[in-house]
């Protein structure tokens, strides 16, 4: 693999890290400013939402921009947007903040997937988006654990103030290993291209696949560390190595995802959604076990990443020669999107349903709706490809 798919494995691990580190410190923010821990969960709903917002605002305005240059802006918001959730004084600028660097998200992973996908062979395309991928899982094994104890020990603004630096380092390792590229004159990253490209049946289906998949994941692990503390009976100091834990479960998942899905990859989303509601299942079941609790928390990351590479990979192939980069711009979104409804979810479930430790449970039920959506999606594909047959002798 190239080194340019390292560099942009170094942006998704400050992504990585700044979006996934709050989980870890909801108790300190609800502290310090005074808000409830659903609210404190609300500013990853914020974040997620700003990358909701961003991905069709910032693909309809750069489409001429090259994408190293795009890239390499897309590294400065994002740094000046955690310099400023460090700097911010009460919690709606910290949610301001949060959404700024939100802005940079989807674009970054977007572009990142066309480009990563562009400099290797056709047969390890998935495999490396999964490697780029690996930025936000190597975040969460490093980073966010150590995220969490440094907030933890020093303030969660000394947190922020980290992940402005990693935003620096990764600037700079792009500025240096991504190579030039010609600015696009085509229709895919324009605002034309959007229409395009939500036209497709195939491309709106597998964007409501991943939706639905993160909420079960964010409805479980927004609120994983009041799950351990509240429920399990684990101390505050023990969230961060199940953090690891999880964080191990990711890379597994995201590696072994993408090498699936580069030789059958409807299968691979089918299994790997399935395997995620069967894991969040077992997690309810355990959440009286602490030993059984950390091993379902690592097969929950597994289970989690092993949909990231393959869900990309699927809507790449149903927008090829509408426009791939909006489209993968519009995948990062759709996690988002499911990020933010799945954060909701878990704090309803919490302050108005059955309560903390059903939120477990209700996740579980949602990868199930996202695995008959992929179903009708692959259905539907199968039917095109065969009248595509159908009709081609005639032509």
């Amino acid at each position: 693999m190239p080194l340019a798919l390292y560099a942009l494995t170094a942006g998704a691990f400050g992504i990585g890290v700044t979006e996934f580190v709050i989980m870890g410190l909801l108790i300190d923010v609800s502290k310090d400013l005074g808000v409830s821990i659903s609210a404190a969960g609300l500013l990853i709903s914020g974040y997620a939402l700003g990358v909701v917002i961003g991905a069709p605002i910032l693909g309809a305005i750069s489409g001429k921009m090259p994408r190293k240059t795009l890239l390499l802006a897309l590294m400065v918001v994002f740094t000046v947007g955690n310099l400023a959730c460090a700097l911010a004084p009460d919690y709606w600028t910290l949610m301001a903040a949060r959404v700024l660097t939100a802005f940079a998200h989807a674009s970054f992973f977007g572009v990142g997937s066309v480009v990563a996908t562009g400099l290797v062979a056709p047969n390890k395309k998935a495999s490396a988006i999964a490697i780029m991928f690996t930025g936000l899982t190597v975040a969460n094994i490093l980073g966010v654990p150590f995220g969490t104890w440094l907030g933890q020990a020093y303030g969660w603004r000394a947190t922020f103030w980290a992940v402005t630096l990693i935003g620096i380092l990764a600037l700079a390792v792009i500025a240096l290993l991504v190579p030039k590229d010609k600015p696009s004159d085509t229709v895919e990253e324009t605002s034309q291209g959007i229409a395009a490209v939500l036209g497709r049946r195939g491309v709106i289906l597998g964007l409501l696949t991943t939706v639905l998949s993160w909420v079960g994941v964010f409805a479980a692990f927004t609120y994983i560390a009041p799950i351990l503390t509240q429920i399990t009976g684990f101390s505050e100091s023990a969230v961060s190595p199940i953090l690891l834990v999880f964080g191990g479960g990711l890379v597994i998942g995201n590696l072994f995802g993408g090498w699936l899905a580069d030789r059958h990859l409807g299968p691979t989303i089918i299994g790997s959604l399935v395997a995620l509601a069967a894991v969040l299942m077992a997690m309810t079941a355990a959440l009286h076990q602490p030993v059984l609790v950390v091993i379902t928390i690592g097969l929950f990351g597994a289970a989690a990443f092993a949909t990231v590479a393959p869900l990309q990979m699927w809507v790449l192939k149903q927008a090829e020669g509408a426009g791939q980069g909006l489209a993968s711009s519009f995948n990062i979104a759709a996690f988002n999107l499911g990020n933010a409804i799945g954060a909701w979810l878990g704090g309803a479930v919490i302050d108005h349903g059955p309560g903390l430790g059903s939120v477990t449970l209700v996740a579980g039920l949602v990868p199930i709706v996202a695995l008959a959506v992929a179903l009708a999606a692959m259905r539907l594909d199968r039917q095109n490809t065969g009248n595509a047959a159908r009709l081609s002798p005639a032509e």
